[in-house]
């Protein structure tokens, strides 16, 4: 069944960056279909996959052995690939553990990535007319009042990452986020338990393997 699953997304999309980061730490089989986000005026808006996906958005996974079904938004997608494929787990069995990994994965995917995303940053340039330095500033005080309480979240593991030896759903999320900001030369210092837990998953291949760089579609 897993080597019937596609996914539709971009290579330096950080939402499909943490979908592959999750299929790899299950072990799943899956094929990429890329979807370039400039070119030819953003692929995504294209009538084939407006037709996949009204959203207009990537990631997309289509699961071919589930009869087709077509799951957009990323942590969707990953809530499936933990319902449909339990083990290995990228969530804590502990119940308040599970809530809050996905208290501190929601907080990165929902209120802090939305805020400097692709489209958004083509919006302020664009409609709005912002110069690249308001656009950078609009960038770093989003991204580090978000990731200030995220550092804060993740006392509660103690140095650990969110599986006690290994990553999970909570890393996923945050590892490329942190590739974002650095793209835009965010500097990481006062955040010592988040650098940690990304030095801690730099050891899993599921990370290197997902990485945007190491992508087919990468340019």
């Amino acid at each position: 069944m897993s080597a019937d699953l596609q996914l539709y997304g971009y290579w330096r999309s950080s939402a499909a960056y943490r979908v592959r980061i999750a299929l790899n730490l299950k072990g799943l089989a899956y094929s990429q279909v890329p979807v370039h986000l400039v070119k030819d005026g953003g692929q995504q808006h294209s009538a084939e996959y407006q037709a996949l996906n009204p959203q207009q958005l990537v990631p997309l996974m289509v699961d071919q052995g589930n009869g087709g079904v077509r799951i957009a938004q990323s942590i969707a997608i990953l809530e499936y690939l933990e319902e449909v494929f339990p083990v290995p787990a990228i969530l804590p069995a502990d119940p308040v553990q599970r809530a809050q990994v996905r208290a501190l994965a929601l907080h990165i995917a929902c209120d802090l990535h939305p805020l400097n995303n692709l489209r958004v940053l083509q919006y302020l340039s664009g409609e709005l007319g912002a110069s690249d330095a308001a656009k950078d500033a609009w960038y770093r005080h989003w991204l580090h009042s978000g990731l200030a309480a995220v550092e804060q979240g993740l006392a509660v593991f103690e140095g650990r990452l969110s599986l006690g030896g290994r990553p999970g759903y909570l890393e996923a999320c945050l590892i490329p986020q942190l590739y974002n900001a650095r793209r835009f030369n965010c500097d990481l210092a006062a955040y010592p338990r988040i650098l940690a837990m990304e030095a801690a998953s730099q050891g899993f291949d599921a990370f290197a393997l997902a990485a945007p760089e190491a992508q087919a579609d990468a340019v």
